[in-house]
């Protein structure tokens, strides 16, 4: 379980920045109230849709995609996001707890395309070296470009043998 805390708008826009000129699927692993994948698709990248957990949050981002005349075009599921293949996934956008972060790391490198980015709020992932980074303090967010990380993670675990 992770707590829900609303992303500000400094985070969204920082999130988005770092997403600009890509194409393909992006999806927000813990979706929350949807804004993230609102901003997306608003931007153009499509299909926009959200894993989310929490029944209140989901029928809020539902909502709030109607309201914004998206329904129809963005998806809003209740799914684990552990059991969900994320293997046609070129864009990921991951606001969750430090903790979640080492397991899916390993799930993200196991199941995503090479052209992939996945964008991290709040918490970096420990292990990865950032391909980019925008905003300071709580509004600051992490680029990682897949192809990079696996070619880092495979030097060090060269290194290490």
């Amino acid at each position: 379980q992770v707590p829900y805390q609303p992303s500000s708008p400094r985070q969204v826009a920082n999130t988005l920045a770092l997403l600009r000129g890509r194409a393909g699927k992006t999806v927000d692993l813990g979706s929350g109230d949807g804004r993230l994948v609102l901003e997306a698709y608003k931007q153009g990248l499509r299909p926009a849709l959200g894993y989310e957990l929490n029944p209140w949050l989901l029928c809020l981002a539902k909502f709030r995609a109607w309201r914004a005349g998206y329904h129809g075009k963005i998806s809003f599921l209740k799914k684990d996001l552990w059991k969900v293949n994320l293997s046609d996934c070129h864009n990921v956008i991951v606001f969750l707890a430090p903790s979640v972060k080492p397991p899916l790391a390993t799930k993200l490198l196991a199941e995503l395309p090479d052209d992939a980015r996945v964008v991290a709020g709040r918490y970096p992932f420990p292990c990865w070296s950032p391909s980019s980074t925008l905003g300071q303090g709580l509004d600051q967010v992490w680029a990682y470009d897949i192809k990079e990380v696996r070619r880092e993670v495979q030097g060090k675990a060269q290194q290490s043998q």
